[in-house]
């Protein structure tokens, strides 16, 4: 290796601690003082950045937050390509979320949530998320299906998957006991029922 790579690769690495910390110290201020609370000088003073160094790494506060969910368009989409081939596009979509809340949940998400749902300035940018990853849950299952990128039943299935991924964090937020899995079972399992009664 020769020693522009090892430069390049310590910068990467120091790149990546300093936005590691910034969110960390950024998130653990939110959760104790309220985001509105909070200014981008608290921030970088937590951070040990200046402020300058701060819009490096982020243009906004709004950015730190969602910069804790930037992984998960990624990992559904992901999740999606995982499931069998034969399995109704219903089931592919309850499966692979299932999966990631049991297997890329952290521990903060439930505070972070409750942060994004008690913050007005939070929840436009999250409802955009959401529109996103709808977008691309879609377009996973069509191309699981062999189907065109616009079909119908995809983009449905793809709606009913996010709307009740929502519902499902509500529950979990509101009743603070079951994990995240069991609320997205039970809301697909009131999906499934509603469409059969009579």
């Amino acid at each position: 290796m020769n020693k522009l790579s090892v430069t390049v690769g310590m910068r990467e690495r120091k790149r990546a601690e300093t936005h590691a910390r910034i969110q960390t110290e950024a998130m653990r201020l939110f959760l104790e003082r309220g985001f509105d609370a909070v200014t981008l000088d608290d921030i970088a003073a937590a951070a040990d950045v200046s402020r300058r160094s701060l819009f490096h790494y982020f243009e906004s506060k709004e950015e730190i937050v969602f910069s804790t969910k930037a992984e998960f368009p990624r990992l559904v989409v992901e999740a999606i390509g995982r499931r069998p081939d034969d399995e109704p596009l219903i089931d592919i979509v309850e499966n692979a979320m299932i999966e990631m809340a049991r297997q890329h949940i952290p521990s903060q998400t439930r505070n972070y949530a409750r942060l994004i749902r008690d913050t007005p300035a939070l929840r436009a940018g999250d409802q955009a998320k959401y529109e996103y990853v709808e977008r691309l849950s879609a377009n996973a299952l069509a191309a699981k299906k062999g189907l065109p990128e616009n079909d119908i039943a995809c983009r449905v299935i793809a709606a009913t998957a996010i709307g009740i991924i929502k519902l499902a964090v509500e529950a979990w937020l509101a009743k603070g006991g079951p994990k995240l899995e069991v609320s997205i079972k039970a809301a697909f399992d009131a999906l499934r029922k509603a469409a059969i009664d009579k």
